[in-house]
């Protein structure tokens, strides 16, 4: 998890806004070979243990058990397919948060 005082070793104004293909491609590796990031800028938490709600509040974001206090999130939509240059390297999910009980 991030702490408070990795961001003081950011320039002012730095965002971070990567594309899905850098996640993949550069940050994720690192996550799969429990290899740190060269900044400890991306946290790591289960969101599925979150209400939707409860997330903005949070000052961390980032399958398994898709449960949450109150509901479930829940895949929708078409996946869509991420690429680097013509290379399939993965695949983005859209969730929707139903609040009612796991079927």
């Amino acid at each position: 998890m991030v702490g408070k005082n990795s961001s003081e070793h950011l320039p002012p104004g730095f965002r971070f806004h990567p594309t899905d293909e850098e996640l993949i491609m550069y940050y994720l590796p690192n996550q799969a070979t429990s290899r740190p990031c060269p900044v400890s800028i991306i946290p790591e938490f289960d969101v599925y243990k979150f209400d939707p709600w409860q997330l903005p509040g949070l000052k961390i974001w980032i399958r398994p058990n898709r449960a949450a206090v109150s509901g479930y999130w829940k895949a929708t939509g078409t996946d869509k397919a991420i690429y680097s240059g013509s290379t399939y390297v993965g695949i983005k999910k859209a969730l929707v948060f139903l609040q009612r009980k796991v079927p």
